[in-house]
């Protein structure tokens, strides 16, 4: 199988601020294995950028073989190479899981023996600005029925309050690691108010304790994120969390995002597909896992201004896949 790639710098329409920094421009590295389709979105808070995916890739397309029927064995030995790496090794996932798609002419949610995707309601993020600008963000997007809400730095329910009161809608709150644990508590409280939904990441990621206070002290559930990259982080979060985000350039793909919902589901606990600020390619992927969530935060192409693919459509809310195999995606100047 052919393997090549390319860098593709994604323009956010607004700058995009969470509580570790702002982000205006995003890279993307569009990889593809003969028809198929895959994303990286690097993140240099898990240790990517630029130059680590491409370095991974060269080192991986060694690998891939000829047989794309052999997905599990691939998988296996690109995950052998190295640790960490999410979101390149979630480029090659995805793209193999695309091509096999298009070759049997099967959406990958029914390769995978999945549900349609019928009910993909996704959060749409007002990122912090001022509260004014914020409220103005959120009238500019109506229509969605969850609003996720970052937060994390000072005026914090001022920020929500402004949200709240353009929208009825149910709110989620994203600290993005942005609080200390007892003032997470009088945050989280003082939002109770506000009908919040549950709260994401309150501390820091290796704060197991931390979480674990915060969830014994408030009714508002509680959902890790940065601190829960693959199923193996999973089973620590254990009763110290009432749910996880999977993204897929966190974890590595489709194949490490299934086991992670699995693990959780054993476990009792909550599951939502995240993303990161990507193309229409990561977020069919995730789309493909949908069924599967109690969650979902999908709308990382919704963020940019120059998606080079199209194929997924946006009605009231709901992420909505094509009919096409595969991830149901494709290059816009393809015919």
């Amino acid at each position: 199988m052919k393997l090549t790639y390319e860098r593709s710098d994604l323009k956010v329409i607004d700058p995009f601020r969470i509580a570790r920094g702002t982000t205006t421009v995003s890279p993307s590295i569009i990889l593809k294995i003969d028809g198929g389709f895959g994303e990286a979105a690097p993140s240099s808070f898990y240790g990517e950028d630029v130059e680590t995916v491409t370095s991974f890739i060269e080192r991986a397309k060694s690998l891939i073989g000829e047989d794309p029927f052999k997905l599990e064995e691939i998988l296996r030995n690109i995950d052998s190479i190295m640790e960490g790496n999410g979101s390149a090794k979630a480029a090659i996932d995805i793209a193999l899981y695309d091509n096999l798609g298009k070759l049997l002419g099967l959406p990958v949610y029914k390769l995978l023996g999945l549900s349609r995707p019928d009910s993909a309601y996704t959060s749409f993020t007002i990122a912090i600005d001022a509260p004014e600008t914020m409220k103005r963000k959120t009238e500019k997007a109506p229509g969605f029925s969850v609003y996720k809400v970052k937060v994390g730095v000072p005026g914090d329910e001022e920020m929500i309050a402004a949200v709240r009161e353009t929208t009825k809608a149910k709110i989620r709150v994203d600290a993005n690691c942005g609080w200390k644990p007892k003032e997470a508590v009088e945050k989280i409280k003082s939002l109770h108010k506000y009908d919040i939904e549950f709260v994401e990441q309150p501390v820091e990621r290796d704060d197991l304790e931390g979480l674990r206070y915060v969830r014994e002290r408030v009714d508002i559930p509680i959902i890790a994120d940065e601190g829960v990259m693959t199923s193996r982080d999973v089973a620590r979060h254990y009763r110290a969390v009432d749910g996880i985000n999977i993204k897929l350039s966190k974890c590595g793909g489709i194949r490490e995002g299934l086991r992670m919902i699995h693990t959780a589901r054993a476990l009792g606990m909550k599951v939502m597909l995240g993303c990161m600020i990507e193309t229409s390619v990561g977020i069919a992927a995730a789309v493909q896992l949908s069924s599967l969530a109690d969650y979902l935060d999908l709308d990382g192409h919704l963020l940019i201004e120059n998606d080079p693919f199209e194929g997924l459509g946006l009605e009231d809310g709901k992420v909505v896949l094509s009919d096409a195999p595969g991830l149901g995606i494709k290059k816009r100047d393809d015919s």
